[in-house]
């Protein structure tokens, strides 16, 4: 018999589902990704799934379930998470049990609790998963496409209302055991953040929770612009990010930019990098780690947004199993400086 006192165990996440009146940007979006499209359901506009590696990305421009709510509220972004657990009734009936929403309306035959803002969390085992595929007609395989080099969903954020974080983080506790691994404070010249990390106890599934400090925020703005909370960017794992960026740039995917002095103290703040100063600074590409952040290395690299406020992050990890948080200045700084020019901030 279940115990109150259980929680849901998430092995991995199964799919992301993205949602919006124009699905035709989105499958530009995916193609240009090097996500290959696998099949479809449904009458026009269809319902596409999309695979690169273990990644699934679903586009689904649907009426009836909960992705026209969601696109009643935000207009588009990512509106379901699928989560992988063992035994999808089962995971339900407890998840209810530790005070979960009951997804009101749901766009499959799965069962769905309410996430963050108007998403869902599908809890899918792998009959359903299995299920789910083949609608599209589809098998789960890992092929990656060695032009992008991607391999898998690394992690995925939320933007959150102030006092978001405790509330977030005590329902992904709550319900599926989540455990904080980090918390950060994040000030750029003129706004600032507040960042905690939650993991899975097996850290497969990661969620970094950002809530705004004030109201001009980078934070701020979305909640404006997506009307509401929401996922705010999805990293997805390369093995070969120098690849990814050059691959991507060609295919007309466009990077957040990063300020020349940032390569000019990489060495100072780095000294055992071991990578090409020159290189990174041309592709724009990110470095942090060391012994202070638990030896080893991370390569990453932001996209400009791409779903109304949504972005994309690519990320190598060579030893490293932080964030970037040597990064995140430089980047909320790159992003002001974003705002700067199209006059949020003055």
């Amino acid at each position: 018999m279940l115990q109150s006192s259980d929680k849901v165990k998430v092995s991995s996440i199964s799919f992301l589902e993205f949602s919006g009146s124009h699905p035709e940007l989105l499958l530009s979006l995916f193609t240009k990704m090097g996500m290959r499209q696998v099949g479809s359901f449904g009458e026009a506009p269809a319902t596409t799934l999309h695979c690169q590696g273990d990644i699934h990305f679903i586009s689904n421009p649907g009426f009836g379930g909960n992705t026209e709510i969601f696109r009643s509220i935000h207009g588009r972004g990512a509106s379901a998470i699928g989560f992988k657990v063992e035994n999808s009734q089962q995971a339900f009936t407890q998840a209810i049990a530790l005070g979960a929403i009951v997804a009101e309306k749901t766009d499959y035959s799965l069962p769905a609790i309410q996430g963050v803002g108007a998403s869902l969390i599908y809890l899918v085992d792998d009959q359903l998963e299995k299920n789910l595929f083949a609608l599209f007609n589809y098998e789960r395989t890992n092929n990656i496409n060695p032009a992008t080099c991607l391999e898998r969903i690394d992690h995925l954020t939320h933007n959150l209302n102030k006092g978001g974080v405790e509330r977030m983080r005590t329902f992904y506790e709550k319900i599926f055991g989540f455990e904080q691994i980090k918390s950060f404070h994040i000030h750029g010249k003129k706004t600032g953040l507040y960042s905690e990390v939650v993991a899975s106890p097996c850290r497969s599934v990661i969620i970094p929770l950002n809530e705004t400090k004030d109201d001009q925020s980078q934070i701020a703005e979305f909640i404006r612009e997506y009307n509401g909370e929401g996922i705010q960017h999805i990293a997805l794992a390369s093995n070969n990010i120098y690849q990814t960026v050059t691959e991507l740039s060609m295919q007309g995917i466009e990077f957040q930019d990063t300020p020349d002095t940032y390569y000019e103290l990489i060495d100072q703040r780095l000294p055992n990098h071991s990578e090409n100063v020159e290189k990174l600074h041309k592709h724009k590409i990110l470095v942090d780690g060391g012994e202070e952040q638990g030896g080893g290395f991370l390569l990453q690299i932001f996209t400009k947004n791409s779903i109304g406020p949504i972005f994309f992050e690519y990320i190598q990890r060579k030893g490293n199993n932080g964030f970037g948080e040597g990064n995140f200045q430089a980047l909320f700084d790159s992003i002001e400086l974003d705002q700067e020019r199209r006059g949020i901030l003055s």
